[in-house]
């Protein structure tokens, strides 16, 4: 357990307009350790990588290897801010390294001047998001396979230009799906609590998205990243 928390990122980056905030759920079974993991940080270009991903398994190896990719995909995203290369490239990195394991993932990238966000998936569960404006849904892009499966994959990137205050949610398989509680119902109880909460203190709204895992069953673990921005029209 001191292995896991030690992969997960000390603390989050603040950046004018954005708040952000995390929660971690272990496992309720074994050694309750296992492969989900959450991060942000501010990449070479001054923009915001976020990241939240599940590696294959639940134990000391899946731990470890959480630790790779996102070790991984920080180190790869100091060098393009193209969320398609970086997903593509940690792909056939953890494929050469022969470790047998696949993990699956999700990797936006925002630009504070521009308020472009970047998203692009390798099989991991859609982003809930929100806005100031009373809409509200599940991002429904297209994505590719989870990295460490197949090399040479060129992963889908999808744009959107934030113009309205909001929050994003991003989370994991075990926040909202379990052995009969089925990945819809959780991401709709998500949706509405990104619609009742954006405007709240995203700890507050993080806290309530993690709880939806007491409703699946689940023997999982549970990631939750928020990202609150407040509608600023200024460059950070």
């Amino acid at each position: 357990m001191a292995l896991q928390r030690h992969m997960l990122p000390p603390r989050l980056p603040r950046l004018p307009g954005l708040q952000l905030a995390a929660r971690y759920a272990p496992s309720r079974g074994g050694l309750d350790v296992g492969g989900d993991w959450y991060d942000a940080f501010v990449m070479h270009d001054g923009s915001l990588g976020l990241t939240v991903g599940d590696v294959q398994g639940h134990d000391v190896e899946a731990t470890a290897f959480m630790g790779q990719v996102r070790t991984s995909l920080r180190a790869l995203a100091q060098t393009t801010s193209d969320t398609r290369e970086v997903l593509g490239r940690a792909n056939d990195l953890l494929i050469a390294m022969g470790c047998g394991l696949f993990a699956t993932c999700c990797f936006l990238r925002f630009d504070p001047v521009s308020r472009d966000l970047a998203d692009s998936r390798a099989g991991h569960v859609p982003m809930v998001w929100a806005t100031a404006g009373g809409r509200s849904g599940v991002a429904l892009d297209r994505g590719g396979p989870p990295l460490g499966i197949v090399s040479g994959q060129r992963y889908p990137v999808t744009h959107r230009r934030l113009t309205e205050a909001g929050v994003l949610v991003l989370l994991t398989d075990g926040v909202v799906e379990g052995p009969h509680y089925p990945m819809e119902s959780g991401l709709a109880e998500v949706v509405e609590l990104a619609r009742a909460g954006f405007e709240a203190d995203p700890e507050v709204l993080a806290s309530a998205v993690v709880k939806v895992a007491d409703l699946t069953g689940h023997r999982d673990d549970a990631a939750v990243l928020v990202l609150r921005y407040d509608g600023s029209q200024e460059p950070a």
